[in-house]
């Protein structure tokens, strides 16, 4: 069985803690967190230390962190002999000081008090070494079947269009709800469309699947929505996005 030590106490520093508590191939020995306080939930169930000093020997160290704390406490760990990682999708291998670096990368969303299934998470590795490579997709496959090998350049665009289909998305939702609570409509009326929408793009491309007034230059359509904005970012962004969708298929119109 795997020792994992995890440093952070943050939304991921849980959801790890909880799934790897839930396998068989590898065991969480020590939380490392900075505050007492949030150390708190994890105290009852394990180890738990506030001191650099005291970190217990592991295979893997799991540092889930913010990005900029990364490099700093990578540092405390450069005597460890197990492989160190991080879980960032925006910060290259690289970044971490100790000679037995690598990355463990869960491409997901992660929210407080919403359960995640790790077994459909793509997680990306990472390492410096072949067998510490071997030791992380080891360790990878005790949560998901779903692993890949992904470098630290590869990794920054796969993050950048994360991005994209996640955090600027839920942002066009919020813009969505907050119209309709404009209009005293319940945002329930618009789930079953999202629903739809990432549904049909498990089974055809983004591309082939974009429907919609800019897809169909219906300019009456447009200019009807716009006037009925009154948010100048939310027009800046209709706007933007209306022509973007255009340009993409201005061959096919």
């Amino acid at each position: 069985m795997l020792s994992v030590v995890i440093l952070g106490t943050g939304n991921l520093a849980m959801h790890l803690f909880r799934v790897f508590s839930a396998t068989t191939g590898a065991q969480v020995v020590q939380v490392v967190g900075r505050n007492p306080e949030s150390l708190r939930s994890f105290s009852e169930q394990v180890a738990t230390t506030t001191e650099t000093t005291s970190i217990k020997d592991a295979d893997v160290y799991i540092i889930a962190v913010k990005d900029d704390a990364i490099a700093g406490i990578s540092h405390q760990l450069n005597k460890k002999n197990g492989v160190v990682v991080h879980t960032s999708g925006a910060v290259g291998m690289d970044a971490l000081t100790p000679e037995n670096r690598g990355v463990f990368y869960p491409l997901q969303t992660f929210t407080k008090g919403k359960h995640i299934d790790f077994g459909k998470v793509p997680i990306c590795i990472e390492a410096k070494e072949e067998q510490s490579l071997t030791l992380l997709r080891s360790l990878a496959l005790t949560l998901s079947q779903n692993v890949h090998e992904v470098n630290s350049d590869q990794r920054k665009k796969l993050h950048l269009a994360a991005v994209f289909v996640n955090n600027f998305t839920n942002h066009l939702y919020g813009i969505g709800e907050e119209i309709c609570e404009k209009e005293g409509l319940p945002f329930d009326l618009l789930k079953p469309l999202i629903l739809e929408t990432a549904e049909k793009i498990q089974s055809m491309s983004p591309k082939e699947a974009q429907t919609g007034p800019a897809r169909r230059n219906d300019q009456k359509s447009i200019q009807d929505h716009l006037k009925l904005l009154n948010n100048d970012k939310h027009i800046a962004l209709y706007n933007l996005m209306s022509e973007a969708i255009k340009q993409v298929y201005e061959k096919e119109l």
